[in-house]
C-alpha cells in the first residue's frame, strides 16, 4: 500500500481546523490542536500562505482561510446546475420587469454571461451568452466584487477602465461603492458602462453562504430609473429572484 505524504496530511488538517469553529487561529492554537512543533506548523502555513490558501491577519497575527481556497470550494457548483436553477426565476423576473435578465459568474478577471433572458418585446435582440463584461463598472461586477474576495482582488489589482463619463476608477471611491452594495444587498450601474443604459444587480449564494453569481435586470435608463434613481419595485424584483435562486441552490438562510 502508498504510503501518505505526512506533509500534505498535516497541510489538509490545517485546514479543516481553519475552516471549523474559530475562523482566526493564532500559531500557537494551531500547533497545539495539531499536536506540530511551532516551527513545523509555521512552514506549512507559510506555504498554505503563499499559494493563497490561507491568509494572516496583519493586526492579530491569526491566521484564516485565503480566498484562493474559496475559489477552489465554489468550483464543485457547475455553471450549467446554476443557469438550470435560475431558469424559472429569470423567465419570470424578465415578464415582470418588461427587460433582459443576465445572469452572470466570475471568469478571468470579469463578469461571464452564462443566462440572459430577452426583454419580452418585439424588439431586435442579440443572445449575449458567453459576453464578458467588466468588475469594476457593471452592476453585475460590482455584485460580485462586493461579496466574492477572489472578485474583490481582481477588481483591486485590475485596470479599471473609464468606459463613460460616470464611470467610478478610482480605487477608493469603487471600495465605497462597494461597502454600500453589502450594506443594502445590491449595487447599480446607471451610464457607467454604457451610454443610455441602467442595470440593478443581486448576488446569488450557495448553501455554504458563498458568492456563486449575480442577476441583473438592464434597460434604458429612462424605463430602469425614475428621477434619477433605479426604480424601488425593480430593485426588490431582482433581490426576490436572487434569493430564490439561492433558496434553490441550498441556502435555506433567506
Amino acid at each position: 500500500m502508498a504510503r501518505n505524504i505526512q506533509s500534505l496530511e498535516r497541510a489538509a488538517a490545517m485546514l479543516r481546523l481553519l475552516g471549523g469553529g474559530e475562523r482566526r487561529l493564532g500559531l500557537s492554537d494551531i500547533a497545539s490542536s495539531l499536536g506540530l512543533a511551532k516551527g513545523t506548523a509555521h512552514g506549512i502555513l507559510r506555504t498554505l500562505q503563499q499559494e493563497g490558501f490561507v491568509e494572516q491577519d496583519a493586526a492579530s497575527g491569526r491566521y484564516q482561510l485565503g480566498a484562493e481556497l474559496l475559489r477552489l470550494g465554489t468550483t464543485y457548483l457547475d455553471v450549467h446546475e446554476l443557469r438550470a436553477r435560475a431558469l424559472v426565476w429569470t423567465d419570470d423576473l424578465a415578464r415582470s420587469s418588461g427587460e433582459s435578465v443576465y445572469l452572470g459568474v466570475l471568469h478571468q478577471h470579469g463578469v461571464l454571461i452564462v443566462h440572459h433572458v430577452f426583454r419580452p418585446d418585439d424588439s431586435r435582440q442579440v443572445l449575449e451568452v458567453g459576453a464578458m463584461q467588466p468588475l469594476h463598472s457593471t452592476a453585475l461586477g460590482k455584485v460580485l466584487s462586493a461579496y466574492d474576495p477572489v472578485a474583490h482582488s481582481e477588481v483591486v489589482e485590475a485596470e479599471r477602465k473609464e468606459f463613460t463619463a460616470r464611470t467610478i476608477s478610482e480605487l477608493d471611491a469603487l471600495e465605497d461603492v462597494l461597502d454600500l452594495t453589502r450594506a443594502r444587498g445590491y449595487a447599480a450601474d446607471v451610464e457607467e458602462t454604457w451610454e443610455g443604459i441602467a442595470s440593478v444587480a443581486a448576488p446569488i449564494h450557495d448553501r455554504r453562504r458563498m458568492p456563486v453569481g449575480a442577476v441583473a435586470v438592464t434597460g434604458a435608463v429612462e424605463r430602469v430609473c425614475a428621477d434619477g434613481e433605479l426604480r424601488a419595485g425593480l430593485i426588490a424584483a431582482v433581490r426576490d429572484c436572487a434569493r430564490a435562486v439561492s433558496r434553490d441552490l441550498g441556502a435555506g438562510w433567506y
